[in-house]
């Protein structure tokens, strides 16, 4: 679905052609009308190099729809600079993209829980401390062996928000509003994602096409399976530990995906295509199944009756639509 394109392409070369000391008069990008899909599960890699901070995966918006950028470490513009995550808000009939951005205090990025320290209010994966950047083990992965800059600080875990992967703040999503801390840090001195950020985004739409002319089949169905969890946790039609298995299998699909296209220069060829399919349609067949077994309340039990037959019909259009082209 494309939505506003005229005036998103119009935003990007604005932006392009602002200065760095004039970003924090940006706030809200692209707007779309339907909502981003959860939050994946994945594996945070390990920090490559002190003073890397880690910024979060999440979801941008293109001709093709959603796609999903991926977390990297980034070497900040300059020391003492930390990174406050972009968000989706829900807001007048659609959603808007609120851009992420540096600067000495983390800000507000709508209570999302993007996880290693964003628990969708400020930052506890690690502090700068004379120049330093020092680590919280407790929730980033650092190799202590290179890097001795760390500190363990646990009191930050409980701060996760327990099966909530909502990628957007509004109605169904999550519904933090700015704290004065927040208000503060946003109007502040703000800077650019970096060119090396830019980047991996602008690798992430070239991606969003899967180098044989087809839409990108296994982030798309990713998405898909993603919305399917988060309702059926919400619904209550999942529990806790049929939620982790369809989680951690998705997160696996994923990882085998990303290596492929690693191995392959960026793309996948049809037979790893097939196999990441088959796969996720297991996954898709799971869902269904845990969605619908006798693992959840009663009240989901009643809507299980009436909702069975539409989501079978909805897997079925779904298996059918990605599978690869021959």
């Amino acid at each position: 679905m494309k939505i506003g394109t005229v005036r998103n392409l119009c935003l990007a070369f604005c932006l392009t052609a602002i200065p760095m000391a004039a970003f924090s008069q940006i706030g809200i990008g692209i707007s779309v009308r339907i909502a981003p899909p959860a939050l994946p599960v994945y594996v945070q890699p390990p920090c490559p190099t002190p003073g890397y901070l880690w910024t979060p995966g999440y979801w941008a918006y293109g001709p093709n729809g959603y796609y999903w950028v991926r977390g990297v470490w980034i070497a900040p513009p300059e020391p003492g600079l930390l990174w406050t995550p972009g968000y989706w808000g829900f807001a007048d009939g659609a959603y808007l993209w609120h851009a992420g951005y540096w600067g000495p205090h983390v800000g507000f990025y709508g209570g999302v829980h993007y996880g290693f320290g964003y628990t969708g209010v400020g930052f506890y994966g690690g502090r700068w401390e004379g120049g330093i950047f020092r680590y919280n083990t407790a929730v980033v992965r650092v190799n202590t062996t290179v890097n001795h800059n760390t500190y363990v600080d646990r009191t930050v875990i409980n701060r996760t928000v327990i099966n909530n992967r909502a990628s957007f703040n509004g109605p169904g999503g999550m519904s933090a509003r700015p704290t004065a801390q927040d208000r503060t840090a946003m109007s502040e001195r703000h800077y650019q994602p970096t060119s090396r950020q830019l980047s991996f985004r602008d690798g992430a739409a070239r991606n969003a096409r899967d180098g044989f002319g087809h839409r990108n089949q296994v982030n798309s169905r990713q998405g898909d399976q993603q919305q399917r969890i988060s309702q059926g946790v919400h619904s209550g039609q999942l529990t806790p530990g049929e939620t982790r298995n369809v989680e951690n299998r998705d997160a696996s699909i994923n990882r085998e995906a990303r290596r492929d296209r690693e191995a392959n220069g960026g793309s996948l060829t049809p037979q790893e295509r097939h196999q990441i399919n088959q796969r996720q349609n297991n996954v898709s067949r799971s869902i269904y199944d845990d969605k619908h077994n006798a693992n959840n309340d009663r009240t989901a039990a009643e809507r299980n009756d009436r909702s069975a037959r539409s989501e079978k019909q909805q897997a079925k259009r779904t298996e059918g639509r990605d599978r690869p082209q021959r």
